[in-house]
C-alpha cells in the first residue's frame, strides 16, 4: 500500500472522528474535515458554502462581502483577503480559519501541529 492509501484511510478516520464528536457537541468550526464535501477543510474552505456571514466566517463585516481564502499546501501557508477592501478581517472566526486550515494541512499530510513552515499566523492581506 502506497503513500496514497494512506492519505485516503486518514481522511476517512478523521471524517468518522469528527462527525461522532459533533454529534456529541464539537464546534462545526472547530473540524479539520468537512462534514460537507467530505474532504480535508483546507481543500474546500473557499467554496461558498463555507461563507457564514452571522459568525463573520469567511465575511468582511466592513465591506459586507465574502472574504477569498487562499491555502498553499507546499508553504503551508493560508491567507485571507476582502476583494472589496483588500484587507483580512481582524476577527476571532479570520483566527480560527487560519488555524483549523494549518490544523487540517498537518493532519493531511500525518503531522500534529499545525504551524506553518515560518511558524506566524498568515492572516494578513495578501497582495
Amino acid at each position: 500500500m502506497g503513500s496514497s492509501s494512506g492519505a485516503v484511510r486518514r481522511l476517512a478516520t478523521r471524517l468518522s472522528e469528527e462527525d461522532r464528536a459533533e454529534a456529541r457537541g464539537l464546534d462545526p468550526f472547530e473540524r479539520v474535515t468537512c462534514r460537507v464535501h467530505r474532504r480535508w477543510l483546507h481543500q474546500c474552505v473557499s467554496s461558498p458554502v463555507h461563507v457564514v456571514a452571522v459568525t463573520g466566517y469567511r465575511w468582511c463585516r466592513d465591506c459586507e462581502c465574502p472574504v477569498d481564502v487562499a491555502v498553499d499546501e507546499l508553504n503551508r501557508t493560508v491567507r485571507l483577503h476582502c476583494p472589496g477592501c483588500g484587507r483580512a478581517p481582524d476577527s476571532p472566526a479570520t483566527r480560527q480559519i487560519v488555524r483549523t486550515c494549518r490544523a487540517s494541512l498537518a493532519a493531511a499530510r500525518g503531522q500534529r501541529d499545525g504551524t506553518t513552515s515560518t511558524g506566524q499566523d498568515e492572516w494578513c492581506t495578501s497582495a
